[in-house]
């Protein structure tokens, strides 16, 4: 019998559709070695022009999470916009799972486009694989934003208790959702705002086209995020670092957002969003935006921003 219509294929193609108009081109380079990376790149690199790469998390691809912020960033940044191995059309045939592969790959990537400096966004994993190209590259990485990223984690807080999953199979199950109940349970705990009332068909129709692909490499992602980490081996960076966080992120709770701060101490500012939850992205993407201008292209001494954020009408431009 013939597949019925697909809402996430129909979504996939128009978010392409979106990208391409921003003025941006899809691209995929082979780093060799088995490593070929997908970028969404600027049709024209424009050197009066700072240089900023969006490093996505799971569960999508790039398009799916920083769709939003495109339009506003492409006309203020060369924009570079690439997906994580593994996720959409980047992968290996490598055994590496950390995020310093990812990171390495990431800088071999930017290298091929001719790109060595740059400023770097990442979020939640995407903001541990930013975290190591500043520790890896300090000289290639002139400014970096981490949003919900809880590079701060240790192998001993979820035995702790501080997570709503009490293992890291758990943690895989509710990660990378296999069936509309799990994809509700990880709805539930993403968004502040509760999400209702969605058909699993859709939910069953978006786990077949963005979920299935590469499932064994990506659980073997997050067991190698998790597997020893110890705060005392996390290196400190020197570069100026604006951390994000949800107020009620269920994910990577805000005591980590806090001890991150600590972590790096001075150099480092942290802004917390009010009624927010782990997906910044959706729930507060002009906040974001506004957040990212401001600390990546007016940026002003650590520490003068806001610490809470109550605006809700900011325009994008």
């Amino acid at each position: 019998m013939a597949k019925c219509f697909s809402f996430t294929a129909a979504r996939e193609l128009f978010l392409r559709y979106s990208f391409a108009k921003t003025g941006l081109k899809s691209t995929t380079t082979d780093l060799g070695d088995g490593t070929v990376m997908h970028c969404w790149v600027p049709v024209s690199h424009m050197e009066s022009k700072p240089t900023l790469l969006l490093i996505h998390g799971f569960g999508s691809n790039a398009m799916w999470q920083w769709n939003d912020f495109v339009s506003p960033l492409t006309a203020r940044f060369n924009l570079y916009v690439p997906d994580l191995l593994f996720f959409g059309d980047s992968y290996t045939t490598r055994p590496e799972r950390s995020v310093d592969f990812q990171a390495r790959c990431f800088v071999a990537l930017m290298e091929a486009h001719g790109v060595r400096r740059m400023n770097v966004v990442g979020i939640s994993y995407g903001g541990f694989v930013a975290y190591s190209m500043a520790a890896q590259f300090k000289e290639r990485m002139e400014r970096l934003v981490l949003c919900c990223a809880g590079v701060c984690l240790e192998e001993k807080d979820m035995d702790e208790g501080m997570f709503q999953v009490k293992s890291v199979e758990e943690a895989v199950s509710l990660l990378l959702p296999q069936s509309p109940e799990k994809m509700k349970d990880l709805l539930r705990i993403s968004f502040y705002k509760r999400v209702t009332g969605v058909p699993s068909c859709f939910l069953n129709d978006f786990i077949e086209v963005m979920c299935t692909e590469n499932l064994q490499e990506r659980k073997e992602l997050i067991h190698a995020l998790h597997e020893g980490r110890k705060l005392s081996n996390l290196p400190k960076i020197n570069q100026p670092t604006l951390i994000i966080w949800g107020e009620y992120d269920l994910i990577f709770p805000l005591e980590l957002a806090h001890r991150l701060q600590r972590h790096l101490g001075e150099n480092s500012e942290l802004v917390i969003l009010k009624n927010a939850g782990h997906a910044l992205n959706i729930e507060k993407p002009k906040e974001m935006y506004k957040h990212f201008k401001s600390f990546l292209l007016d940026p002003v001494p650590l520490g003068s921003h806001k610490q809470e954020n109550h605006s809700n009408g900011f325009k994008m431009d």
